[in-house]
This record gives C-alpha cells, structure tokens and sequence, in this order.
C-alpha cells in the first residue's frame, strides 16, 4: 500500500486549435526541457484520442472531457501534467522555471500561446495513491 502524500502534480486541461498544434508541440518540448532542467520529475503532454466514451464504459454522474470543455469542431482536448516529490518541491520548481533564462528569452515571451488560457483549468493535486 502506498502512503499518502508521497508526490505532487500540477494537472491542466485545455483545448488547442488543430491548425495551432505545430505551435502547441514546439511550446511543449520547450516548456518539458526548461521543468526538467529545473528538477521536475517528470513532464507530459497529451492530445486527446479517445475521448468519447464506450457504450457500458462511462461513469455512472460522471462526465466525459469533450462535454467539460466543450470544444469547437477544429479543436482538440489536451491533457498535460508535471509531477514533483512534494508541493514544496513544486513551488521551488517552479520559482526556478520563472528566472530561467530560456524562459525570459524574448523570443519565447513574443510568441503567441497556441491555445485560449482563459479555458484552461490548472489544479495542483496531492498525490494519495502511487502504483
């Protein structure tokens, strides 16, 4: 059995338009190369896939991504988290990334995000259960 508290996840869910997600690929090496260098854990970037859920396979209440966020016909879900050993881990991370230089380099800064941040939905999670 695991015990409690034995990591941290910063969890996001957002959609990117399809024709942005070049742009979303090339954000998200970048944005994997600077949390890792500045001691994440481990970082990952999803695209929805199977998102509809099967006949017999959905949760009883509960809802699918597609309904929670809603996305237009030339969007797609995505799903990304970072993982740390602690929440405190993750806040001194996370204070690394934001004065890392690659992360203040004006080409970086300038370029458009290739997704609506006012429809993403950011959460950090105590992990309880590890397998």
């Amino acid at each position: 059995m695991a015990k409690a508290n034995v990591g941290y996840v910063d969890g996001f869910v957002f959609t990117v338009a399809k024709k942005n997600l070049a742009a979303y690929r090339a954000m998200a090496r970048l944005g994997a190369k600077i949390w890792m260098k500045n001691g994440a854990i481990d970082y990952v970037e999803c695209v929805g896939d199977d998102l509809v859920p099967k006949k017999g396979m959905s949760v009883p209440g509960g809802t699918s991504f597609i309904k929670m966020n809603k996305p237009k016909a030339n969007e797609i879900v995505c799903f990304s988290y970072i993982t740390f050993k602690s929440k405190a881990h993750r806040d001194a991370v996370n204070a690394k990334v934001m004065k890392d230089p690659l992360m203040n380099d004006p080409k970086f800064t300038k370029m458009p995000m290739p997704f609506d941040m006012k429809r993403m939905a950011y959460g950090g999670f105590k992990v309880v259960v590890k397998g």
